[in-house]
């Protein structure tokens, strides 16, 4: 029996409710049954299998990112949850896929995590620069956010003193003023629940990359985005620019172009499922996130879609196929 069919057959996989004359069976990599993201490919895979013709759906409860793309490569799942600075790793073969890189194209991305970096406003730091020698948290050690923003420092060529810890303790260790301030995954585009705990009682400072060091990250540091992030009344915080990843979705170039198609058309004209499982989603246009957040070609269905839609896919979205 191969892995793929133990896969289907096992507890791993969340079974829905399925059409009883789909031709095409398909398993989607999620992430641990605890996440919010978890709930989120539910969503995705009952929408598939409501509204896509003979096409059958199970999610697969996985490590997320790095389990998924290597599940991928090994032909276990057909698609999945990735971020787009990983995955453009894994196309790569850079990282943690050196010398072995994974042949996959990207869905579509559905949410976005801003890196931002967070400071004291009485340590005396007004821009990126001034982090030299401080003590410094750059992310959660093993994250994605301790290792974007370490790689980040190093293109800017600013090396904090970079102190590591549970969010629990930077954020006590911020307030008692022992580090100046963290690299922290944004909510959206707001501040996260942890920052704003901090902002209670410490005033705080988020810091902006300057146009230099933005175009420095755009020539050196292809896995991530330089985004823009608004004005936000409620947290107090003026706009400012920061570096990104987002959280998609990137199949096998064995998935069909058809049916790419069809589960991306579903996907994008979705109002509501999507919106139910993850709140932060509501609101939100995916189309623009896919074109602002994706690191990597997209699948030739998803291109197909967006490019009927009449939108300008960038040049480095564009699958070989339409070149």
């Amino acid at each position: 029996m191969s892995i793929r069919n133990i896969l289907l057959g096992g507890a791993a996989v969340f079974a829905l409710t399925l059409p009883t004359q789909a031709s095409e069976r398909l398993l989607i990599g999620s992430t641990s049954a605890s996440s919010s993201h978890y709930g989120y490919f539910v969503a995705v895979a009952q929408l598939v299998n409501e509204r896509v013709t003979d096409v059958e759906t199970s999610v697969v409860e996985t490590g997320a990112t790095l389990d998924n793309l290597r599940r991928i490569q090994r032909g276990q799942v057909d698609l999945g949850l990735v971020t787009t600075n990983v995955a453009h790793h894994a196309l790569a073969g850079t990282n943690e896929f050196d010398g072995q890189p994974v042949e996959t194209q990207l869905l579509w991305v559905y949410t976005a995590a801003p890196q931002n970096v967070v400071v004291r406003q009485d340590a005396g730091v007004s821009s990126m620069a001034d982090l030299k020698g401080t003590r410094f948290n750059p992310g959660i050690r093993g994250s994605a956010t301790e290792q974007t923003s370490e790689a980040v420092f190093e293109a800017l060529g600013i090396a904090p003193a970079h102190v590591r810890g549970s969010t629990t303790d930077v954020v006590d260790m911020i307030k008692d003023n022992r580090v100046i301030g963290y690299v922290k995954s944004g909510a959206g585009t707001r501040l996260d629940a942890s920052t704003l705990d901090i902002a209670t009682f410490t005033p705080i400072t988020v810091l902006s990359l300057t146009e230099e060091q933005q175009q420095i990250l755009r020539a050196e540091m292809p896995d991530i985005s330089v985004v823009d992030i608004p004005a936000s009344p409620d947290d107090g915080m003026p706009a400012y620019t920061t570096w990104s990843f987002g959280v998609g979705v990137a199949a096998s170039p064995d998935l069909s172009e058809e049916t790419a198609y069809q589960i991306v058309s579903t996907i994008m004209e979705d109002e509501t499922a999507q919106a139910n499982a993850m709140a932060e989603l509501r609101g939100v246009n995916l189309a623009d996130l896919t074109m602002t957040y994706g690191t990597i070609p997209l699948h030739p269905g998803a291109y197909r879609w967006f490019s009927e839609q009449g939108i300008d896919v960038p040049a480095h979205l564009m699958p070989a196929s339409a070149n």
